[in-house]
């Protein structure tokens, strides 16, 4: 099986690309020409991988590459993907995070119709919600231009699969996590936070709001679900949930008493990190994807920030105390 992953870069990309190579997929990463590319994520199984350059901004890249690679399975993970980015570069985030899933559509319904397509989709589509817990069939209410963004990217793959039978889905991820997540997010802020102040390296952690609650799972666990979906007799799109709610103030709480720290002692709440409109309370219900993909997670709220904290302990262990 031949799978052609966009993003491969990235948290999810390369936890994805590390599931396929076990399944004994050829994987091939579709990276764009960049002047701080890193392959960080992906230096342990680079050589097992094929990367080729294309970009979601540019239609003929994209045909080109699904020429090449002949794929079986696409996973469109590649997006704007940081919330309060999205504000500064709305635009560029409307480009690459919803038009770049329609050129993404329409090179493989040209080149490769029967291809299998997933799209990832945001629990940030929710926004401000209209009901807890939020299920497939929740409307949608994006409270930031990603939000609005990937509302688009999952509508146009539903009237893709609508107006030419592909075979697109979409999984709406709720937040997930891992030690490969970007410093810039909310999670590993904190967890290279308390690493750094732990080793002596830093006194406080800045943060913004502390109310707002998450369901969190492990990024490892979620791809598994990508996967999944696109094993199935019909295309169909599933909430991947925890069912489990837990607040930034939580998250923080863990992340400190795991090290043996006090965390009033170190958190500051700084009104630059707040955003102009919040999303308060995000809760999965992914019911249907435990019920019709037998998936379930498997790493736990406890589990995910110790294994975090501790990756980033282990990365500093040499610049501090």
């Amino acid at each position: 099986m031949r799978a052609l992953i966009t993003g491969i870069t990235g948290q999810d990309g390369s936890y994805l690309a590390d599931f396929l190579l076990s399944k004994g997929y050829d994987v091939t990463g579709m990276v764009r020409r960049s002047s701080t590319e890193t392959f960080e994520r992906i230096a342990h199984i680079k050589h097992r991988l094929t990367l080729k350059q294309a970009d979601l901004l540019d239609q003929l890249s994209l045909i080109k590459i699904m020429e090449e690679v002949k794929p079986d399975e696409i996973y469109n993970l590649a997006a704007m993907s940081f919330v309060p980015t999205s504000w500064i570069q709305p635009t560029l985030t409307g480009e690459f995070t919803g038009i770049g899933v329609t050129r993404m559509l329409e090179a493989m319904r040209q080149v490769c119709p029967t291809a299998r397509f997933y799209q990832a989709s945001s629990s940030e589509m929710f926004g401000k919600v209209r009901e807890v817990p939020q299920t497939e069939l929740t409307p949608f209410h994006p409270r930031s231009p990603y939000g609005v963004a990937k509302v688009y990217g999952h509508f146009i793959t539903v009237n893709y699969r609508e107006s030419y039978n592909l075979f697109a889905v979409s999984g709406i991820l709720f937040n997930h996590e891992s030690p490969r997540r970007g410093k810039e997010f909310v999670t590993r802020k904190i967890s290279d936070g308390v690493a750094r102040i732990k080793r002596g390296l830093q006194k406080e952690l800045r943060m913004g709001n502390l109310d707002a609650q998450r369901d969190w799972g492990f990024a490892g666990d979620y791809v598994k679900a990508m996967w999944l979906m696109l094993q199935q007799k019909q295309p169909d799109d599933f909430v991947v949930a925890t069912g489990e709610a837990h607040s930034v103030r939580e998250f923080i709480e863990l992340a400190f008493d795991h090290v043996g720290l006090n965390w009033k002692n170190h958190v500051v709440v700084d009104p630059e990190f707040l955003r102009p409109a919040e999303v308060e309370h995000l809760l999965g219900d992914s019911s249907k994807a435990r019920r019709m993909l037998g998936w379930k997670p498997e790493v736990n709220f406890r589990q995910l920030v110790h294994s975090m904290v501790d990756a980033d302990l282990d990365r500093l262990k040499d610049q501090g105390g």
